[in-house]
């Protein structure tokens, strides 16, 4: 058997960093063989400047969404955005399939190996089905008219069973977001969601939050452009997390993507309930998202004895210019400058793979996984990491 044998200023191997006397030995295909010390290493061994990491885990994306590349205007705020998504989505077969292809080729060259994916539609089967990248695939489900519920269900779970028969065991009906699913449709979606993971959009705005405090803001404008009657919601004048939450926890790990109102009573309540219904939940941070809608970013508090649940996404190109983890993690380190390198790899791989219960294959170069392995040569300034194997 040939060995691959790898040495950097830093070997990170999810969880900790080693020092640059450590090589990192792998199998011609990239299975971890194993991590010693250089005087034992041999011949050989293949030497670089930076760091080096196992491969990137995307906890949040949409790929269906990659033809809206460039056709959604910045900073137009939540409401604006939402409506430019129900008004641009619909396009040509063609378009969209090629669009998806071209959005997993640049997760692949930006050193993504695991994506944690939004669907709405099948638009994404025929390419995942080539099984390029590992996906878990996020069926979502959304509908704010209660009477509505079984029917938005019954189509949501039509679109599980077919990722279900193509692509087993990798496929959860989730929620949309806490302003866009009715209480009948979230007990729905609940009653399904034992043993599974859920991932939904979460506190995305100042507006989502205004709606849920006083039952004004920005939303109603929403609600009013697409014809949805909310003279029977009673807003429960506390944040939109608090409001869902009960209905998160029947499943096994939630991710609460993008938190950008998230609070310390709402991250406190979260840890309650998570000891008493021992479900995990994972925020996942996708900063350049937040920043190309509305400019908003969470808060520090999410970073406070918690950083074992953060995670890391890219949204779609619907909201960002690139699909690129470390462009991310690059954006995170300059607005919250005292979190460390390596905990925002721990974020990009460990944690991740964690999140989708993954990381018996990825997220770590321990023995016997194959996770990808990258290097990252310069952590300021390089755009893209080199994969190494």
């Amino acid at each position: 058997m040939s060995f691959l044998k790898f040495q950097a200023d830093n070997i990170f191997t999810g969880t900790e960093a080693l020092a640059s006397n450590h090589v990192l030995i792998t199998d011609a295909k990239g299975k971890i063989i194993d991590i010693v010390d250089e005087t034992i290493a041999g011949e050989d061994i293949q030497k670089f400047s930076g760091i080096i990491s196992p491969g990137f885990i995307n906890c949040h994306c949409h790929l269906e969404l990659s033809h809206l590349k460039g056709k959604i205007p910045e900073h137009t705020g939540m409401v604006d955005f939402i409506l430019n998504i129900l008004q641009q989505r619909n396009a040509s077969k063609e378009v969209i399939e090629n669009a998806i292809a071209d959005a997993e080729k640049e997760m692949i060259e930006n050193g993504i190996v695991a994506v944690g994916d939004i669907c709405n539609t099948n638009d994404t089967l025929f390419q995942k089905q080539k099984n390029n990248l590992y996906y878990y695939n996020f069926i979502e489900i959304s509908g704010f008219v209660p009477s509505t519920a079984q029917q938005r269900f019954e189509f949501g779970q039509n679109i599980f069973n077919q990722f279900q028969t193509a692509i087993p065991n990798q496929n959860s009906i989730v929620p949309h977001a806490a302003y866009s699913v009715s209480d009948d449709l979230f007990t729905l979606i609940q009653h399904q969601s034992k043993n599974k993971i859920l991932s939904i959009h979460n506190q995305e705005s100042i507006a989502e939050e205004s709606f849920f405090l006083d039952g004004k803001g920005d939303f109603v404008r929403l609600y009013k452009e697409l014809a949805i009657n909310i003279n029977n919601f009673n807003h429960p004048q506390k944040s939109s997390l608090l409001h869902i939450l009960s209905y998160l926890t029947n499943a096994s790990k939630t991710i609460l993507v993008h938190n950008c109102t998230t609070s310390k009573k709402d991250i406190e309540e979260v840890k309650k309930q998570s000891d008493i219904k021992l479900t995990q939940f994972y925020l996942c941070l996708c900063v350049l998202a937040n920043r190309y809608i509305s400019n908003g970013l969470p808060d520090e508090i999410v970073f406070e004895n918690n950083l074992e649940k953060i995670v890391i996404g890219t949204d779609s190109f619907a909201s960002n210019h690139s699909l690129n983890i470390l462009e991310e993690i690059k954006t995170i380190k300059q607005a919250y400058p005292q979190t460390s390198e390596f905990d925002l790899l721990r974020f990009a791989t460990y944690n991740g793979a964690v999140a989708l219960n993954i990381n018996n294959k990825f997220g770590s170069l321990s023995k016997g996984l194959q996770p990808g392995v990258i290097l990252i040569e310069n952590f300021t300034t390089c755009t893209k990491p080199k994969k190494l194997v």
